[in-house]
């Protein structure tokens, strides 16, 4: 299976790639996370064409995220290429692009290709799953002074910012400075922001002991924010008390009731006081990407698709939603943005179009099966809540790396995050302890044209 690109022409008219000309139908796969994968593989035994398309070459275990972000683990590890699909599913195609408009009226998507150019494609069966982008509720100036965690550049960004602030506090003669380069705010106490605040409390106190002459890493502040009541707010009251304490334990301070007002170059403004500090995270909200709107669709305030109980977004024939780009309703609940709701929903409607194309009527909704929800606090912790099961500590935690190693998209990601761990765990170091350089300008006496012969 193949998909033929046509080049856009001088006149910038783009050509449209016709599903119709095609014997089998296509599905079109926006987003290549935890729901576009399980639809496409949903897809794999069916008499139809699938194309997958992302701007990344890469999928994301994001769940594990916030440890390429402490060191713990490299950004290989936790990723995998989205192209080895096409090894394992004949009727998949996978291409490298980012898409800029969507026409249901056509039943076609523009996307943009880096270096060649846009294109359309055209589609009987059309899947978003583009999933979320941190979201700083209005406020996106906050941006460049404090980078959230959605891809493997932000990963490697905090990194590089958490490990420069200790370098820079072992330069700096002033003692001010110094404070402000050893303190870290976190702003949301989601499951993201307590683990990464976790891992980070870990990786001062442990693996950068002794690596310093003039400065004690363990004397870092690390603040974590939140304009809520209480952290992990989708967790039971019981275990966000539990959570707090083991935070608390671990060196952290935690500020429940505090919104942040601003946020620049210095520091944070949160609850009418000022917090000097260099090293300012974001994990406070998130929002859906832009295709959604581009579906004419209604959204939510986060911007996901308001979508029916069988994920199709109404007036728009062939058209669903899924994942974190959906909003989904169950029990006049909503279904919460997890991977294992992406992932449930994705081989929902991967399945649904293939009854479909057999001429086969989806009577039974989509019904999302909560196996629960976990977070991780460090090392040795973890807090896990099912219905009415709500467990915390050591085994909960072994329970936590059990999955999370089963989860990972390869063989290779399971054995060497596997390795890591258990090398971090008995000797508290961390191997991917890398500070990307900044780039460089040009220098031109290296550029200038220079003969061949001196």
């Amino acid at each position: 299976m193949s998909v033929t690109l046509v080049w856009t022409r001088a006149d910038k008219a783009t050509a449209v790639v016709d599903a119709s000309h095609h014997e089998r139908k296509r599905v079109v796969i926006v987003g290549g996370g935890f729901a576009g994968i399980a639809a496409a593989r949903a897809l794999r035994h069916a008499d139809v064409d699938v194309v997958l398309v992302d701007r990344r070459n890469h999928h994301i275990f994001q769940p594990l995220l916030y440890q390429v972000a402490t060191a713990v683990l490299s950004p290989a590890e936790i990723a995998a290429p989205i192209r080895q699909l096409e090894a394992k599913q004949r009727n998949l195609n996978v291409l490298l692009a980012e898409v800029t408009d969507v026409d249901i009226a056509s039943r076609s998507i523009e996307a943009s290709f880096p270096g060649v150019g846009d294109r359309k494609i055209a589609y009987d069966y059309l899947v978003v799953a583009t999933g979320m982008r941190p979201s700083y509720f209005g406020h996106d100036e906050f941006a460049q002074h404090a980078p959230g965690l959605k891809s493997l550049s932000d990963a490697e960004t905090i990194r590089g910012k958490i490990l420069a602030a200790f370098e820079l506090a072992e330069a700096t003669e002033d003692d001010g400075e110094r404070a402000r380069q050893m303190t870290f705010v976190l702003v949301g106490a989601g499951p993201s922001g307590v683990e990464l605040a976790a891992s980070l409390a870990q990786m001062v106190r442990g693996t950068l002991r002794g690596n310093f002459r003039r400065i004690d890493p363990a004397r870092a502040s690390i603040v974590l924010l939140d304009a809520g009541k209480r952290v992990l707010p989708t967790f039971a009251e019981s275990l966000s008390r539990r959570v707090t304490r083991r935070l608390t334990k671990l060196g952290v301070k935690v500020l429940t009731g505090a919104k942040v007002e601003t946020v620049d170059a210095q520091g944070v403004v949160a609850g009418g006081s000022r917090i000097p500090s260099a090293t300012v995270l974001w994990t406070a909200g998130v929002a859906a990407s832009p295709i959604p709107k581009m579906l004419g669709t209604n959204t939510d305030r986060a911007g996901r698709a308001l979508v029916d109980p069988f994920l199709k977004v109404v007036d728009a024939p062939g058209v669903f939603v899924v994942g974190d780009a959906a909003s989904v309703m169950q029990d006049k609940h909503p279904v919460p943005g997890v991977a294992q709701a992406a992932i449930q929903e994705g081989q929902y409607v991967g399945r649904l179009i293939a009854k479909e194309l057999k001429g086969r009527k989806v009577k039974r909704p989509f019904r999302y099966f909560d196996k629960g929800n976990m977070a991780v606090v460090g090392k040795n912790y973890a807090v896990l809540e099912r219905g009415w099961l709500r467990t915390s500590g050591f085994l909960t935690w072994l329970v936590w790396a059990f999955v999370h190693i089963l989860a990972l998209p390869q063989l290779q990601n399971r054995l060497r995050v596997q390795r890591q761990w258990l090398w971090s765990y008995f000797t508290g170091q961390r191997s991917s302890r890398l500070i990307p350089e900044p780039p460089r300008e040009a220098d031109p006496d290296l550029t200038a044209e220079r003969p061949l012969v001196p």
